[in-house]
């Protein structure tokens, strides 16, 4: 038995992690491997694999080591290198090689393994410069913390080399899964603020272990500004003081918090003090947070809030924005901090600015965030603009068609040129919208090509974690799609259901297709009238195939012992999902709001009584959140009360 020597720097957390990780998964496949550990200094038998970080120069020439991933996989019968421009593509480039080797990470606990490997099997050679700088998720929905840990876990496997984790801290999607909010039937659970700070601390350990990027903040400095914790969209209880109020966007005469949510209300931007005040939180956080590679700077979240007093009418909101953004990095700079500032182009900030320009540009990432969009076709390969509405405060409609989003960019991109990314929302809302996940996945394959094609620099996707039904096809496609665009969405597709399906992975593409081509994202995001005869008739052909031919593939699959238990479960969950929600949506489609309602809730109850059962693969918290805000559905509490 020959024993394969690992070989590299125990000093490096990330490529210690990736030699554990290489030596688990091989064997898990041939108990008879055998393993011995040294450092690269020290002596080695003919079966050694070396990992570590010593690239050619000449490879790694124009990279940014920090942000940039490159590995070079050389290996001939368990004997020699995987290497990467960093300890992270290290890890992702020993991830690459499982995956060649048939290791299929199909969701954050499912992971199909070849059945057999030999030493003569370890061999593979390939190099890969990841296609887009920005690969990674950012995190939403209501999650426990072996959620956020499982799918930090899972990232890199796919490609990914980051992870965003909103607000100062990321409590509110804890305390959504903890309080159990929206499902009545389990008892919440006290968040003591040990336990929270445990939480985070594991969160960072996780991301630092793997070396991937964190993104960090975002919404929330309006709050931290004023001296209010950013935990979240909650209503503030008291009005604000006079010294408070006098820092808020006057609005309508009134200077409070828009619907008495400080999270959506913006401060007065000529004032200095609130000028001031905003600069010090952001400074003061990079100061406490030096692990931090990219801060991301929002204003309020909601739109039609802008100060309107006389000085904010003087200018715009975005160059008030740029404005803000150099006096945060004037002051970094004096501080001696490198960290990364985030920009967004959101809702009013969408119209770029008429004089303000950035000072530094190398400092700050564009990042695009077309949350309006429609999720029925894809970004083209090229900007084509079209005429767009003039800015007039306090008047904002969002633009919904892709032509329209992709104007704004253009017209930012006239003015800046520096790093950027598109933050986008196939997986935060629109999903639920298709029930076979297969026309959202295509969708965002096609995103995902073209994002180069519109000088964008990568790709990061505000998203709930636990979005797997009827499985984790669109997570898969977009980890992949990112670390190289030059892979096709169908052969993906093959790979994946092939891995989760076996023998009947057709049958089911084809069963999951014919969902998804009856679904509709645009009309379960609120795009569209909520009478639409035409979802309507949808929708009940929907019902009608899935009650047709769900029952028979199911019988099938389970006879056949083709598809896992894992995915069989899903399957069989998914069809009585399916059934219940879209008998809801053919009555609030067709304008009987109150049968809508009422069917909505045997959905509900559904989903809530099956939580213990379907927590990893389904926010139950989000679809009802979702089905509520944008579909247009009652909570079964809201009929309650109103009964």
């Amino acid at each position: 038995m020959s024993t394969i020597t690992l070989c590299y720097s125990p000093d490096c957390e990330t490529i210690s992690f990736a030699a554990a990780e290489l030596e688990r998964y091989l064997k898990a496949v041939n108990s008879a491997f055998a393993f011995s550990h040294a450092s690269e200094s020290s002596a080695a038998n003919d079966c050694t694999i070396h990992l570590n970080t010593d690239l050619d120069p000449e490879l790694s020439s124009g990279l940014d080591s920090r942000a940039d991933d490159l590995f070079l996989i050389s290996l001939s019968n368990g004997k020699g290198s995987i290497q990467g421009s960093n300890p992270r593509s290290v890890l992702l480039g020993m991830y690459a090689f499982l995956r060649r080797l048939g290791y299929r990470f199909l969701l954050p606990d499912e992971t199909v393994m070849p059945h057999q490997l030999s030493l003569a099997d370890l061999t593979c050679s390939y190099s890969h410069r990841a296609s887009l700088r920005h690969r990674g998720v950012c995190i939403e929905g209501a999650d426990s913390l072996e959620n956020v840990l499982d799918f930090i876990d899972w990232l890199p496997k796919l490609g990914f080399n980051s992870f965003f984790l909103q607000f100062k801290e990321p409590y509110i999607f804890l305390e959504r899964w903890y309080h159990h909010t929206l499902n009545p039937t389990k008892d919440p659970m006290e968040l003591t603020e040990a336990f929270l700070q445990d939480c985070y601390k594991k969160m960072h350990e996780a991301m630092k272990k793997r070396s991937l990027l964190l993104h960090a903040a975002g919404h929330g400095w309006t709050c931290e500004a004023i001296g209010l914790p950013s935990i979240g969209w909650v209503p503030e209880k008291a009005e604000p003081s006079p010294k408070v109020q006098r820092l808020l966007a006057m609005v309508n005469g009134k200077r409070e918090y828009i619907d008495r949510i400080p999270m959506n209300t913006n401060l007065c931007y000529s004032d200095p003090e609130a000028i001031d005040r905003f600069c010090n939180t952001v400074v003061d956080y990079v100061k406490e947070h030096p692990d931090t590679d990219y801060l991301h700077i929002w204003l309020a979240d909601e739109y039609n809030h802008i100060c309107e007093c006389e000085s904010c009418r003087k200018t715009t909101l975005s160059d008030q924005y740029v404005h803000l953004l150099n006096l945060i990095d004037q002051r970094l700079t004096q501080e001696h901090l490198d960290c990364k500032l985030v920009f967004l182009l959101y809702q009013e900030l969408l119209y770029p600015p008429v004089k303000e320009r950035f000072q530094n540009p190398d400092r700050f990432v564009l990042m695009f965030a077309p949350i309006s969009r429609t999720f029925r076709e894809s970004y083209p390969d090229r900007i084509q603009e079209v005429p767009i509405s003039e800015y007039r405060r306090n008047q904002m409609v969002l633009p919904v068609t892709i032509e329209e989003n992709l104007t704004f960019l253009a017209k930012w991109q006239k003015i800046f040129d520096g790093n950027s990314l598109v933050y986008d929302y196939p997986l935060g809302r629109a999903h639920y919208g298709d029930f076979g996940y297969v026309s959202i996945s295509k969708v965002l394959a096609g995103d995902i090509h073209h994002v180069k094609n519109l000088h964008l620099d990568g790709y990061i996707s505000c998203q709930e974690l636990r979005a797997f039904l009827p499985n984790g096809l669109p997570n898969y496609v977009m980890g992949y799609l990112t670390l190289d665009t030059e892979e096709s969405f169908d052969s993906l597709m093959d790979e994946y259901f092939q891995a989760a399906y076996g023998s009947m992975a057709d049958e089911v593409k084809e069963y999951l297709t014919r969902i998804s081509q009856l679904s509709d994202c645009d009309y379960f995001n609120h795009i569209g009238p909520r009478t639409n005869p035409a979802a309507a008739w949808k929708y009940q052909q929907l019902s009608d195939y899935v009650s047709g031919t769900a029952e028979d593939l199911l019988n099938r699959a389970k006879d056949s012992h083709q598809i896992s238990d894992r995915f069989q479960k899903l399957l069989t969950f998914h069809r009585e999902y399916v059934l219940l929600l879209t008998d809801a949506l053919v009555s609030l489609a067709s304008g009987d709001a109150d049968a809508a309602d009422e069917k909505f809730s045997l959905f509900a109850d559904f989903v809530r009584k099956k939580e213990d059962f379907i927590q990893p693969y389904l926010d139950v918290y989000r679809i009802q959140e979702v089905a509520h805000r944008y579909t247009g559905f009652s909570l079964p509490e809201e009929r309650t009360s109103q009964n």
